[in-house]
């Protein structure tokens, strides 16, 4: 009985502010230029991914494990760009800084899903070049589309599990310091650290996180190229080996587009202790430039999607030539 009493007083003292402030950029002059800048990276992010999902669903000769992984790809980046910029926008061009307890879990639910998504995305990508490089004569056997289908459907059920987990242990804080979210939307971060009751489980969960969606798939990603390079080294001629290392260009680049912006952030933080600013600028940066870039990257570097493209264009230009001529 007590210790139903102590588990009564402690959900009591629970303190949950109704709503969150959320500062961004502040005190900036010409602000509202930057939040410009964020809307055009949105419409191309948007365009970009939408055209490369299309492509890919209607062409069959794109269903293929590779595609698939590009498909889950461009369908994160176009799920984390709609869940935090077109909310953004709303506040700061609204002059409406102030987001409901509710709609700040929804958003921070949201925008780290699909953050998570996208890392484990580009491992999936990687086994798949470290397979097609090391292992070409078990390529079809260790990776065909049912393998790499079933292997997005336990990544997203996982990733949303641990997620939920996290912002569902988020209800359990109280929030006593401050409602000031020192950042662009409800980061998990700078809400995390508002709160005054943090437990060991809290932590856990916390660098759980921290450790499989950044940690791991960056490690798991230059494991998997030191195999392909050591692989690489085993070939006579450099024809060959320039051949092999240009089917991983566009999953490097992708890399490149993800975590560079994050180590880049990481390390200029633990030089110099970054204004309020710079966090806001260098973090949207990092979310914003990866869904805009990657559409990009592909069409560039893929033969199959320019050609695919190319073909769609024509089809279009040259009827409505023959109208005109008419």
């Amino acid at each position: 009985m007590n210790s139903l009493n102590a588990s009564f007083v402690q959900n009591m003292s629970i303190v949950h502010p109704e709503y969150f402030f959320i500062t961004g950029l502040s005190g900036t002059p010409y602000s509202s230029y930057y939040y410009i800048f964020l809307c055009i990276t949105y419409l191309i992010a948007v365009i970009g991914n939408s055209v490369v999902l299309l492509i890919i669903a209607l062409h069959r000769s794109l269903h293929c494990p590779k595609y698939i992984g590009v498909f889950n790809l461009a369908l994160a980046d176009l799920g984390e760009t709609n869940a935090w910029i077109p909310n953004t926008m709303k506040i700061f061009f609204s002059d409406s800084q102030y987001m409901s307890y509710n709609a700040c879990m929804a958003n921070m639910f949201f925008v780290n899903l699909f953050v998570t998504l996208q890392s484990a995305t580009l491992v999936v990508l990687a086994f798949d070049r470290y397979v097609a490089i090391c292992l070409p004569l078990r390529y079809h056997a260790i990776v065909n589309n049912n393998v790499i289908s079933f292997v997005f459907v336990v990544i997203w059920a996982f990733n949303t599990s641990l997620v939920a987990l996290a912002v569902s242990l988020m209800n359990q804080l109280s929030f006593c310091k401050s409602n000031v979210v020192q950042s662009y939307y409800c980061d998990y971060g700078a809400v995390f650290g508002m709160a005054c009751n943090v437990s060991s489980v809290h932590m856990f969960v916390k660098n759980l996180i921290v450790a499989l969606f950044l940690v791991a798939p960056l490690l798991i990603i230059l494991l998997s190229y030191m195999g392909i390079v050591f692989a690489l080294s085993k070939i006579t001629t450099w024809e060959a080996r320039l051949k092999a290392l240009k089917t991983c260009v566009s999953h490097l680049l992708l890399v490149v587009s993800y975590f560079l912006p994050i180590i880049s952030i990481i390390i200029a933080s633990l030089i110099s202790p970054l204004t309020l600013n710079a966090r806001v600028i260098s973090g949207s940066l990092s979310l914003s430039l990866p869904p805009m870039l990657n559409p990009i990257i592909y069409v560039l570097n893929t033969a199959e999607i320019r050609v695919l493209i190319k073909k769609l264009l024509k089809n279009r230009i040259v009827p409505y030539r023959k109208n005109i001529s008419k």
